[in-house]
C-alpha cells in the first residue's frame, strides 16, 4: 500500500507573513508582562528598579555577541556591513560610548556602581539561563531564525517611549541623563526592525520557512518574559537566591535611594 502524502502549505502572502509577525509582538511582547506593567505605571520600589537594572545589564552586554554570531552566518559584505552597526551602537566606537555605557550610566544615575554591573556577581540563575538560551539559539539556528528573533525590535521603540515617560514621572530620583539608552533605542530600534524584516520577508519563501521565522520570534519573546520572571520572583521573596545574592543585599546595594 503507497501512503500518499499531503502537498505542501501554501505560503502565506508577504502581507499575511508581516502580519503574523507583527501579531506575535503585539499578543507576546513582554510590556505586557507583569513586572513591566507595575514599573510603568510606578509601582516598583528603588530596590526593585537597582534589580532590574542589575539582571537586565546581563542581557544587554551579550547583545553584542549574539550580533557577531549573525554577522559570521550572513554570506555578503553588504549585510554584514549592515549588521555591523549594530554591534557598534552597542559596543560604541570607542571608550564611553555606544548603548552597553550608556546602561552603565543608568545603573550609576539609580545607585548601582558600574562594577557591580561589569562584575554580573549578582545575576540571578534564571536570568543567565535566558540569556544563555538567546545566545546560544543565535548560534546554532538558521541565519533566517536568529534574525527573526530579533523583531522584538518591532514592538521595543513603543516600549521605550513609554519607559521613558514613566522614568520621568514615577521615578525623579534617577537623574534624566541616566535615561539616554532609552532615548537612544526609539530611532535605531525603528531602523533595525525595519532592516531585519525586509531580511526575513524576503529569505522565507516557504510556508516552512515562514512558521520558522514565526516560531523564532516566539522564542525570543519567551526570552524576556523569562528574564523577568526571574526578577519578579527574587523581588517577591520566592526565587532561589544564591550567596552572592544573599551578600549583595545585605550590603544594600540595591537598597540605596
Amino acid at each position: 500500500m503507497t501512503t500518499t502524502l499531503p502537498p505542501p502549505l501554501k505560503p502565506w502572502s508577504r502581507a499575511e507573513f508581516e502580519d503574523r509577525l507583527r501579531a506575535v509582538g503585539q499578543d507576546r511582547y513582554h510590556d505586557r508582562h507583569p513586572f513591566n506593567v507595575r514599573m510603568h505605571e510606578g509601582d516598583l520600589s528603588p530596590k526593585e528598579v537597582r534589580c532590574w537594572i542589575t539582571n537586565r545589564f546581563h542581557y544587554q552586554r551579550h547583545i553584542p555577541v549574539k550580533d557577531a554570531l549573525i554577522i559570521a552566518k550572513l554570506d555578503s559584505s553588504r549585510l554584514r556591513r549592515m549588521w555591523l552597526r549594530r554591534i557598534e551602537d552597542h559596543d560604541g566606537r570607542g571608550e564611553g560610548e555606544g548603548g552597553i555605557e550608556r546602561w552603565l550610566r543608568l545603573g550609576e544615575a539609580a545607585g548601582v556602581d558600574r562594577e557591580t554591573l561589569l562584575s554580573g556577581g549578582t545575576v540571578l540563575p534564571g536570568v543567565r539561563l535566558a540569556v544563555e538560551g538567546y545566545v546560544n539559539f543565535c548560534r546554532l539556528r538558521s541565519t533566517l531564525e536568529a534574525v527573526a528573533a530579533s523583531l522584538t525590535e518591532l514592538t521595543a521603540p513603543d516600549l521605550m517611549r513609554l519607559r521613558i515617560e514613566a522614568f520621568e514621572r514615577h521615578y525623579p530620583w534617577i537623574a534624566p541623563d541616566g535615561l539616554a539608552y532609552f532615548r537612544a533605542r526609539v530611532d535605531q530600534g525603528r531602523r533595525d526592525s525595519a532592516e531585519a524584516l525586509d531580511l526575513v520577508l524576503e529569505w522565507a519563501r516557504t510556508r516552512e520557512e515562514q512558521e520558522k521565522a514565526v516560531a523564532a520570534l516566539s522564542f525570543k519573546c519567551d526570552v524576556l518574559w523569562s528574564l523577568l520572571d526571574a526578577v519578579q520572583q527574587y523581588a517577591a521573596g520566592s526565587g532561589h537566591v544564591g550567596q552572592e545574592e544573599r551578600a549583595h543585599d545585605r550590603d544594600g546595594a540595591w537598597e540605596r535611594v
